[in-house]
């Protein structure tokens, strides 16, 4: 990544428009800002406001890359989670092959900030954007780009804007996780018809097969396993027919958060093939984890002798009414807190530098800007007290954050996250 575009974050002057950070820091630099090492409750940072766990975080990224490593992946985070190239940097360091994201604004995020390999999990027909990718290809030989192809109308599309490109784009067929899944192409003959739409487009390369086991129906072991089964030997398939003669390798890759497991058990298996295969995993919420959906479904519940993700985020928040005994109201809400999968966990109270268990309490609901809270009778809660939140679905945790303190687990912030959504 170029270090040149990370350290022109570091220039950023702190203002309005970053939540929660002190009053008295604006004009500084975020640079000047962590230099300074502030503590999150005794240095003027106002509530609400997210902070990501350093250790945690690390411990997070080390974790995966070990993971990965192990079962003989590579590994292309999934990008949209963060948007935050401070991120990337330290998921590529910690040994990912690549980004994976979602939409051409993420792709040229990533490339503002260096990424030189982008897998786009998505058919990409944006005219505007292909013609975009194109000159980004000629421009730095370095860049590899690799986005999924699933319909020969789409096909058609990237061609004719393609059309004149100085290399070709490489794509992978989508296989559908079934008939009720999200995108990708429904059997196995239709794959073929794409394929053969690929090798009639003199823009395109056809470089591999992928697809996104949690979208399979009712997902379970056996489900996953199965689809992802058929995933691999449609890549077998399409080598013996010499669909990747133009292929410097094969690329197959799925996996996200909650099965990757499987895919780690399944693509361990893959034969021989006519060229070397890339192994290519896409888990992303590993990266904060969380307290809720993610927590439940990581595959390392199902094999925890492999370690265990930690959950990095907490929102902290401030309570602002007491108005009888079963009920507090803190100023955290949907503006702050994800919440489309579930409500935050209240975790911890802290009253005059103390924390303690947030026993008794509960989220119940958020409004714009508030916390609902039902609190049973052993709760000690106080206007004015601090709660430490734990949120569920990092993807939209990140994305109401545009600066967000890293923090040790004594409250000294050293670093800010920025993100770019």
């Amino acid at each position: 990544m170029s270090t040149e575009a990370l350290a022109r974050l570091a220039g950023e002057r702190v203002d309005h428009r970053f939540k929660g950070l002190p009053p008295d820091a604006a004009g500084l630099t975020v640079g000047e800002l962590a230099a300074q090492r502030r503590n999150l409750f005794t240095d003027g940072f106002t509530t609400p406001v997210l902070t990501l766990s350093a250790e945690r975080l690390e411990h997070n990224l080390k974790l995966m890359e070990t993971y990965a490593a192990r079962h003989g992946l590579a590994f292309a985070p999934h990008g949209k989670t963060s948007m935050a190239p401070q991120l990337f940097n330290r998921q590529l360091a910690h040994g990912a092959w690549g980004i994976t994201l979602a939409v051409p604004h993420q792709v040229r995020v990533a490339r503002a900030f260096g990424v030189e390999r982008v897998f786009l999990a998505n058919e990409l027909v944006d005219a505007a954007a292909l013609r975009w990718i194109a000159a980004e290809l000629a421009a730095d030989p370095s860049f590899r780009f690799v986005c999924y192809v699933d319909s020969v109308r789409g096909v058609e599309l990237m061609d004719a804007a393609l059309r004149g490109a100085a290399r070709p784009v490489d794509v992978v067929v989508e296989l559908a996780a079934g008939e009720d899944a999200r995108t990708g192409v429904r059997t196995e003959a239709e794959c073929a018809a794409v394929a053969d739409a690929v090798a009639a487009a003199g823009t395109l390369r056809l470089v591999g097969v992928a697809g996104y086991e949690g979208e399979v129906p009712r997902a379970d072991p056996e489900r996953v396993h199965a689809w992802l089964g058929r995933l691999v030997a449609l890549a077998v398939e399409f080598d013996r027919a010499g669909r990747f003669a133009d292929a410097g390798e094969i690329v197959v890759s799925a996996g996200g958060s909650a099965w990757f497991d499987a895919v780690a058990d399944v693509l361990a298996d893959v034969p021989a093939l006519s060229r070397p295969v890339l192994k290519l995993l896409r888990s992303g919420a590993y990266v904060s984890h969380d307290d809720g959906h993610y927590r439940t479904v990581t595959p390392f519940n199902r094999v925890p002798e492999e370690g265990a993700l930690e959950p990095a985020f907490r929102l902290w928040a401030q309570i602002v009414s007491r108005p009888s005994a079963g009920q507090a109201f803190a100023n955290a809400g949907k503006r702050d807190a994800a919440h489309d999968l579930d409500l935050p966990f209240a975790q911890v109270v802290r009253r005059n530098g103390t924390p303690r268990p947030a026993r008794g309490v509960a989220v119940t609901g958020l409004s714009d800007q508030h916390a609902w809270l039902r609190t049973e009778p052993e709760a000690d809660l106080e206007v004015g007290d601090w709660i430490g939140l734990g949120l569920s679905h990092p993807c939209t945790s990140f994305d109401k954050w545009q600066l967000i303190p890293l923090a040790e687990a004594d409250g000294t912030v050293v670093d800010y996250i920025r993100t770019f959504f």
